[in-house]
């Protein structure tokens, strides 16, 4: 019902303008619309890679290398993000890597470097902020995943030959592929969503979708161009569900 209601809405029912598909239109002829999306999917993007490629060798160490009777303590601490308010978490990191934060302090006072440099405020704070949160997500969904593997799987591995570094691309990296793709999805639909963080570190210096859905709403009362631009961000996310969809399918094939 709230996406039929925002797919009538973005047609222009109760504009008194009549029905129509400007506002899909608009999108498609304004370039900074275009460059919203690109934007969102750039940050997105690549907040998805850098959280993949921190969480996977934390949940390794978690699942095979902190003893067991550790292993709930280990992950009560790698949750802890989650404890937090998200306003909050996003305004520390505003404060940590702001012009006299605790990053440029510390290059500074190190003799690294001559002037602060300019974190805050920037495409590199929001992902920052972004990763801190998902990596822990994603670490979750591969912990999980490691831990269902029989540990005979890398035994007949070495039993046939293969090497620690080949039992882990032939073996234990496939067989662990559907909870990288899950917790990567699931960073992918909560990232290119999110409104606050990019807001308070990105500091509107770069337009994001949400920022462009809010503008809409806040300050010119578009709820047609609105409903639209939410409607087109949603189809995205579909298109990227059914592409891991598709591929986790083949996968267990």
């Amino acid at each position: 019902m709230p996406f039929l209601a925002m797919g009538l809405v973005s047609l222009g029912l109760g504009s008194g303008k009549g029905m129509g598909l400007d506002a899909y239109a608009q999108f498609l002829s304004n370039a900074s619309y275009r460059r919203a999306l690109a934007n969102s999917l750039e940050v997105t993007l690549i907040v998805t890679v850098f959280s993949v490629l921190i969480a996977y060798p934390f949940a390794w160490i978690l699942a095979f290398m902190v003893p067991e009777r550790w292993q709930r303590l280990a992950l009560m601490l790698a949750i802890l993000p989650f404890w937090t308010s998200y306003v909050v978490r996003s305004y520390s990191w505003l404060l940590v890597l702001a012009e006299k934060g605790v990053v440029n302090s510390t290059l500074t006072g190190l003799g690294l470097l001559a002037e602060p440099m300019q974190i805050a405020n920037t495409r590199g704070a929001t992902v920052i902020g972004f990763v801190h949160f998902f990596a822990m997500l994603l670490t979750l969904t591969i912990y999980a995943n490691l831990k269902q593997l029989s540990p005979n799987y890398r035994k007949a591995a070495a039993d046939l030959g293969a090497s620690p570094f080949q039992a882990f691309v032939h073996v234990i990296l496939p067989l662990t592929l559907p909870g990288i793709m899950v917790g990567a999805f699931l960073t992918f639909v909560l990232a290119i969503g999110d409104y606050i963080t990019p807001q308070i570190l990105g500091g509107n210096n770069e337009l994001l979708m949400p920022q462009l859905i809010m503008m809409q709403i806040g300050r010119r009362g578009d709820f047609a161009s609105a409903s639209a631009l939410s409607l087109i961000l949603m189809a995205v996310v579909t298109v990227a569900y059914l592409a891991c969809a598709r591929w986790l399918k083949i996968e267990r094939a």
